[in-house]
């Protein structure tokens, strides 16, 4: 493992994320996934988390939060983040004011967490292009529901 996290820190300068948020019920039971993969598409990484009580848009935050933690570790200098959620994408990318109170903190610190790298950029995909982070956060529910 040591060896696998030393050869992208030196060779890999950025990565891709693709994270995905669920609940079922609107709050309900929530859950996160997401895959890491190098800028030539190869996989680093998959997580999944099962959250608890959430939103769908504060399980999205929580996807990417979880995310941007975990891909420190490689030292990336660039990360693009592909994300279905159009809303969270554009408060993001300062496009739409926040105006649900329990995303103002989420936001802060996804916000923070870009301090961590010289860049992060923030895509809104369809749900079609973001199949493997949802087929996580499926999983991880139907294993806790």
């Amino acid at each position: 493992m040591l060896l696998r996290v030393l050869f992208y820190m030196i060779i890999h300068e950025k990565l891709i994320i693709y994270t995905d948020g669920g609940a079922r019920g609107n709050p309900g039971p929530a859950a996160l996934g997401a895959v890491v993969q190098t800028a030539e598409g190869k996989l680093v990484k998959t997580y999944s988390e099962y959250l608890g009580e959430k939103t769908n848009n504060q399980a999205e935050y929580e996807a990417l939060i979880f995310a941007l933690r975990k891909v420190k570790i490689y030292k990336p200098k660039e990360i693009t983040c592909f994300l279905d959620s159009e809303l969270v994408v554009k408060q993001l990318n300062a496009e739409y004011k926040i105006k649900d109170p329990d995303l103002g903190p989420l936001f802060i610190k996804v916000w923070n967490l870009k301090l961590d790298f010289e860049k992060v950029i923030f895509n809104h995909i369809s749900r079609e292009k973001n199949k493997e982070a949802d087929k996580l956060v499926n999983q991880k529910l139907d294993q806790k529901i």
